[in-house]
């Protein structure tokens, strides 16, 4: 009996023993066991993991996987995922898309099939329902030339720390993207370097042919009398110098030419010379003077010579008009030189100077420029227009410019060593100057600038490029689609 008991004794001990063992054992937490299958990458509430197969994706049928899991790194299962990869349109081609169906193969991994009709670029994007989990969506960069997904953006995670959304976006900046090669070759991609270049900038400006005013006369009297024959008839007629303009009756002049008369018929020195002295000051020239005196007696219409070549711009008179001493009766202007006056903004007259060229197209006869030289800029700026006038001084032989006469003025500013890109590499949105700078590798970055003069072919860079940059020269705007979708408009 005795050695029964102990047996019962030893057996209690032992049970004993297992139950605290399985008491003290850690408890299972349940969870299914799942393997990773690539990096993590968090969106909204989720943990996510995608790879394709293959790894660099080709034209036809390509695999997709993805694991999704929650905060606490349970899978989630029953999750709708839409994924579908895009091309965006291209010149004339419209937008392809290549959706993937996605099914739940057993928990937390889904899978599925698309097919891409192309080579080029195809971003890919999923999105995630899981009904009261949350919802998510998350994209990547795809190419049929390179390897894998690279992570391009998502929507910002619920959970994940600091330190994993950092690494994660120094990745791949926002603000830059990949176009492959094949897709640059479809686009025509060029890229040149950022230069520094003597800058000339070509400025052009409406502007008004004038007269020039060093080269008007007024033709007035300095008697009383009335016009006898008038042979500068009409606004517009051309005399030469020494041709009569008109014949004046003047009793005042009568008199003093008797008086002079008389003087030499008397042998009178001083009274002839005081006379000879009048008539000039009335003037009266030294042959006029002569033909008085070979004459013998006065000259009743005297003739009102022309004291230069002109033309009559302005008349005031008529065959029998009287007048008084200083009224204006006549303007002649030498139009064999003329003033182009055009009205220039003030940011550009620092860079204009006295003496230098000027060119000026009439009716846009680019073939035959008139060449002057800039004689006068205005010392203040007009008030509404916030311009200054420049005139040109310009030699006009054949009276080919006549005055009131609109033309073009052009000047080639010279404003010496500038750091420029071609204008065809800049795109303009709105108050924002934009160019793309290629980092390598199919990267392209868009670059905001700050820019200055341009000459028609360059625009100077203030701000945010350095010399020898590589920037896109050619294909911006569909590279600016493409920057648009692929890294988000608020850059713009």
């Amino acid at each position: 009996m005795k050695a029964i008991y102990k047996i019962l004794l030893l057996l209690l001990f032992i049970g004993v023993l297992a139950g605290l063992f399985l008491l003290s054992s850690p408890k299972s937490d349940n969870k299914p066991s799942v393997q990773n299958i690539g990096e993590n990458h968090f969106a909204g509430p989720f943990k996510v993991q995608v790879v394709i197969n293959p790894e660099q994706p080709k034209v036809g049928n390509n695999h997709v996987q993805i694991l999704l899991f929650n905060k606490d790194d349970e899978p989630v299962i029953n999750a709708k995922i839409k994924a579908v990869a895009e091309m965006p349109a291209m010149g004339s081609m419209p937008t392809m898309y290549a959706p993937a169906e996605i099914s739940n193969e057993k928990t937390g991994l889904y899978q599925g099939q698309f097919e891409l009709p192309m080579m080029g670029a195809w971003p890919l994007t999923l999105n995630i329902d899981a009904g009261v989990q949350g919802q998510a969506e998350i994209s990547f960069d795809m190419s049929t030339s390179r390897k894998g997904l690279t992570f391009s953006s998502a929507t910002p995670s619920t959970f994940a720390r600091a330190e994993n959304t950092e690494k994660r976006s120094t990745k791949l900046q926002p603000k830059t993207f990949t176009i492959d090669a094949y897709r640059r070759q479809l686009i025509g991609v060029r890229t040149e370097e950022v230069t520094c270049i003597q800058m000339i900038k070509t400025l052009q400006a409406s502007a008004i042919v004038t007269y020039d005013e060093t080269r008007l006369t007024d033709i007035n009297l300095k008697f009383d009398g009335w016009i006898e024959q008038l042979n500068a008839d009409f606004v517009g007629k051309k005399v030469l110098k020494g041709e009569p303009l008109f014949s004046v009756y003047s009793p005042d002049l009568i008199s003093l030419q008797d008086e002079y008369l008389q003087s030499l018929q008397r042998h009178q020195a001083g009274i002839k010379t005081a006379t000879v002295r009048r008539l000039t000051l009335l003037d009266i020239n030294p042959r006029q003077i002569r033909t008085i005196a070979k004459r013998g007696r006065a000259i009743d219409a005297l003739p009102i010579l022309s004291p230069m070549n002109g033309t009559v711009i302005e008349k005031h008179i008529v065959t029998g008009s009287a007048f008084k001493a200083g009224t204006k009766l006549l303007t002649l202007a030498d139009l064999s030189s003329v003033w182009v006056e055009g009205e220039i903004y003030a940011k550009d007259l620092p860079s204009i100077t006295i003496g230098m060229s000027a060119q000026v197209f009439v009716d846009d006869k680019t073939d035959q420029p008139l060449l002057g030289t800039v004689s006068f800029i205005e010392p203040v700026l007009n008030n509404a227009t916030r311009t200054a006038r420049v005139r040109v001084q310009l030699d006009n032989p054949a009276g080919l410019l006549r005055p009131e006469q609109y033309v073009r003025l052009q000047l080639q500013l010279e404003l010496g060593p500038r750091l420029v890109v071609p204008r065809e590499a800049v795109v303009f949105s709105g108050k924002n100057r934009i160019v793309f700078l290629d980092l390598g590798e199919g990267r392209l970055q868009a670059r905001k600038i700050t820019t200055g003069d341009s000459n028609g072919n360059f625009i100077e860079v203030l701000d945010g490029l350095n010399h020898g940059d590589l920037i896109v020269s050619s294909g911006n705007f569909l590279i600016a689609s493409e920057s648009k979708m692929k890294s988000g408009t608020e850059q713009w």
